[in-house]
């Protein structure tokens, strides 16, 4: 049995050699060193109380020696906005030579981590002094960004690659009828899922796992609005057991389509170790197996395209100053400045990225994106191993599909006034990201 192991370690290493490809990975703590505001819950009232968990920033470079590359760096944080993704991206071009299309960047959306600055700042009733904080913890990511990256790519090694795709059954949809033509935020299990968990394990060049990407569609939101504590939730507890189980390997948890998935149960600490094992579990359960080893090509496209907001005008705005809601009155304000100003979007800049990894594609979506969208593009490409992340490159809203934005509810109305957005997304929102994406595969193939 021994040898029989041993002659599979070496075959795993002659394959790396044989198909050139390279993989480095690197990880940085970036827990804060004191209080913080913590993103994601509006109801919190105060910073940060001690730490749960430490936060990880990690990078995964892979090279498939043929000047095609890639490099994955995912974060224990709500989400990246626009402004430091591109903070990052640039920096990243000019020290390493890596184009925009190179570099993907994905959240776990804990909610218990420390607000980015400025995502979903107008949420926060933070001072002067809190909100200082913020923006030096987000200056200080950018540079930790920029170290992540430069050590994964400063460690490549030969490597293969495998995909497999194992299952977990704790995400459950979260928009439930109420009965009165409205949908609230409640267990809905008569809703559509994506209970699949996509993994791509990184061999390197001792026949060991030095790295293991995997990814799920749901809430990173087990632990609550009370909790106090900065932690990865469910994602962290699983990354940190998938470390132990494989000593000398970095795990990554890239977001998927979760934007109407929540975890179930939750609401307590128990809960979230108990999902983040059943993960680990199910991550554990293919990668200790022999998956599909990638070879060839690393190709990859990069493209923003404007979604149109549903029409309005100065006098919803004016109404809405009355609201007896104070997110929407802060809206109404801000937006009337914006008129004023002649600042107001009347579009919304949305990053679409796609990669072939040898036979894998991967489409990674800007935004809080609903599990309809993965599930609708598997089904359009005939691909079922197609692996779609959410939260990817910028987190500036929720994307919902056409139907909730006619239905309405938080994913498909309300939450649009919290990330400070003048109105819900087109109904044409969903056709246009869809076609561009199955677009983008075509081209890089």
């Amino acid at each position: 049995m021994m040898m029989r192991l041993m002659l599979l370690s070496l075959v795993a290493v002659l394959c790396a050699g044989a198909q050139g490809w390279k993989a480095g990975v690197a990880k940085v703590d970036i827990t804060p060193s004191g209080p913080i505001w913590m993103g994601g819950y509006g109801a919190r009232n105060r910073p940060s109380e001690g730490v749960l968990q430490p936060l990880y920033l990690k990078a995964l470079a892979i090279e498939d020696g043929k000047k095609g590359r890639v490099v994955f760096l995912t974060a224990d944080l709500i989400g990246f906005p626009r402004s430091v993704a591109d903070e990052i991206a640039i920096a990243a071009l000019k020290r390493y030579g890596l184009q925009r299309n190179e570099l993907v960047i994905n959240a776990s959306h804990t909610h218990s981590g420390p607000v980015v600055w400025p995502n979903l700042s107008t949420m926060y009733p933070m001072n002067d002094a809190q909100r200082a904080s913020v923006e030096a913890f987000t200056r200080k990511l950018v540079l930790q960004a920029g170290e992540a990256i430069g050590a994964a790519l400063g460690a490549l090694q030969n490597a293969s690659v495998e995909y497999s795709r194992g299952s977990a059954d704790f995400a459950i949809y979260r928009r439930l009828p109420d009965g009165q033509g409205n949908y609230k935020l409640a267990p809905n299990p008569a809703g559509p899922t994506d209970h699949s968990v996509p993994v791509l394990k990184v061999m390197g060049k001792e026949g060991k796992p030095i790295a293991i990407l995997f990814s799920y569609a749901c809430h990173n939101t087990t632990m609550t609005g009370e909790f106090y504590e900065l932690n990865a939730d469910y994602a962290g507890f699983a990354q940190a057991e998938l470390e132990q189980r494989y000593p000398g390997s970095v795990a990554l948890f890239a977001t998927g389509c979760g934007g109407d998935q929540n975890p179930n149960p939750r609401s307590s600490l128990d809960h979230a170790k108990e999902h983040g094992r059943a993960l680990a579990n199910a991550v554990a359960k293919v990668a200790d197996g022999k998956g599909e080893v990638l070879s060839g090509r690393i190709r990859s496209g990069f493209h923003l395209i404007e979604l149109p907001f549903q029409p309005f005008s100065r006098s919803d705005f004016e109404a809405e100053l009355k609201s007896p809601n104070k997110y929407n009155a802060a809206r109404a304000k801000d937006m009337l400045r914006a008129m004023d100003n002649r600042t107001i979007p009347r579009s919304l800049p949305y990053p679409i990225q796609v990669l072939k990894l040898g036979q894998a594609d991967i489409v990674a979506l800007g935004g809080e994106v609903v599990v309809g969208y993965c599930l609708r593009l598997r089904q359009e490409t005939g691909n079922e191993k197609l692996i779609v992340f959410g939260y990817s490159n910028d987190v500036m809203s929720y994307i919902p599909t056409r139907r909730q934005v006619e239905e309405g509810g938080y994913e498909g109305k309300d939450s649009f006034v919290y990330y400070g957005q003048p109105a819900p997304i087109s109904v044409n929102a969903e056709d246009m990201i869809i076609d561009r994406a199955k677009a983008l595969l075509k081209k890089v193939k």
